[in-house]
């Protein structure tokens, strides 16, 4: 009889446990469904630093939609670091009160009101790169708050991170995000330096594949315990990486610079180019509110646009190298083809002569050939919006220095 007694009371205890282990089992994935084309939007940083408050994020919603941005496909309005204000009794998150006196549920309800969605910043480690609250340790109760103020969008960072590790840091956030049960973009912001392409997959919808840009087309910045990378050093950096991009996960080359003044009109065009064939994600880094009209036209093109909104999801490669002209390719839904020239030379106009049936192009990434031998292609200049011909006969064109021709291929049947 107390052998029955010992084995029930075992049997009900291990129950017990193993039941109340089961409630903290966490779900370390992201929210599936979610950025399947990289996402668009605006973020505060690259302009405004920590110069933000309500009446700001207000005014570049409203840019957005009347610029015709919205239209365009942008839909996040992102509040980057220093809208923080500090941590209340129990240690819940909020907003600077003299930045955000509304606080940040209006704001966005606000912004929801114009058909956009916003974003939020927050940071893995004890403080934010801006020096406010970071989310170590309150992880749960901040992912609490995102959606209880209808947060669409969360950029982590990665400053004050002493002793942690990237792929545990933001799975906790994950699971943080999962269990407050709003759906929201999650954006790894770790820099690139633990590699997230190779793990982040199923924790984030974008992760930052190297440091911060800088607003200079070919140059470093060089910060003395780090540095910021110009445009081209930024591209140059994405070779190896296009097999981890796809639908729902994108590698994030950072923010755009287009807009900001230190661009030429041919660099801004170059610029936005190259990150519609990384399939990058789009997010414009200016002030909305006074952009000029060629300011818009490049943030706005929507033939190019559709190259880097692409559902196949699949990230463009560089072809080949000749006299400073690169080649770059994106294989396209419904077997397009996007195409790039661009003219790296700081000086010179270059002329081309492409031969496109010189050689048959095989892409063993996508698994795509494009046969021009075989198949004859429609030619559409992306940036003038006119047609050039076909592929039956060479492209014969002159690119000006830091430019770009964008062609989309279309086969015809």
């Amino acid at each position: 009889m107390k052998k029955i007694l010992f084995l029930a009371t075992v049997i009900l205890c291990s129950s017990f446990i193993f039941g109340q282990g089961n409630n903290y089992v966490q779900d370390y994935t992201k929210f599936q469904g979610l950025a399947l084309t990289p996402p668009m939007g605006w973020n505060s940083w690259n302009k405004f630093a920590c110069n933000v408050d309500e009446a700001m994020i207000r005014q570049q919603a409203d840019a957005m939609v009347s610029s015709g941005m919205r239209d365009a496909g942008y839909e996040y309005i992102n509040i980057d670091d220093c809208w923080h204000g500090g941590r209340d009794s129990l240690g819940f998150i909020f907003p600077d009160a003299k930045r955000f006196p509304s606080g940040i549920k209006v704001l966005a309800d606000y912004v929801h009101s114009k058909g956009l969605k916003l974003g939020i910043y927050s940071d893995a480690g004890s403080q934010t790169c801006g020096g406010r609250p970071g989310s170590r340790g309150y992880e749960f109760q901040d992912a609490l708050k995102y959606a209880e103020w209808g947060i669409d969008y969360l950029k982590y960072d990665w400053c004050n991170t002493e002793g942690l590790k990237a792929e545990g840091a933001y799975k906790t956030i994950t699971a943080a995000l999962k269990k407050a049960g709003r759906p929201m973009v999650l954006s790894i912001c770790e820099w690139g330096t633990d590699a997230p392409w190779k793990w982040a997959q199923n924790v984030g919808h974008l992760w930052r594949t190297t440091g911060d840009i800088y607003n200079c087309f070919d140059c470093v910045k060089d910060h003395g315990t780090w540095k910021a990378w110009g445009v081209m050093q930024i591209l140059d950096k994405q070779a190896g990486l296009r097999q981890y991009a796809g639908p729902g996960h994108w590698n994030d080359p950072d923010m755009l610079e287009v807009g900001n003044g230190q661009l030429t009109p041919a660099e801004d065009r170059a610029h936005f180019s190259m990150w519609a064939m990384l399939a990058a994600p789009l997010i414009a880094g200016n002030d909305l509110r006074n952009m000029d009209e060629q300011t818009i036209g490049v943030l706005t093109n929507k033939e190019v646009i559709a190259i880097n909104q692409d559902p196949l999801g699949i990230q463009g490669f560089r072809y080949s190298i000749k006299d400073s002209v690169e080649t770059w390719l994106k294989p396209l839904n419904g077997g397009d083809w996007g195409v790039v020239f661009l003219n790296r030379n700081k000086g010179k106009t270059i002329s081309v002569n492409h031969n496109w049936q010189e050689k048959v192009i095989v892409d063993s990434v996508a698994d795509r050939t494009l046969d021009t031998r075989k198949i004859n292609y429609s030619v559409f200049d992306c940036w003038k919006k006119i047609s050039l011909g076909n592929t039956s006969t060479p492209l014969k064109i002159s690119i000006p220095p830091h430019d770009v021709m964008v062609v989309r291929l279309k086969a015809m049947r």
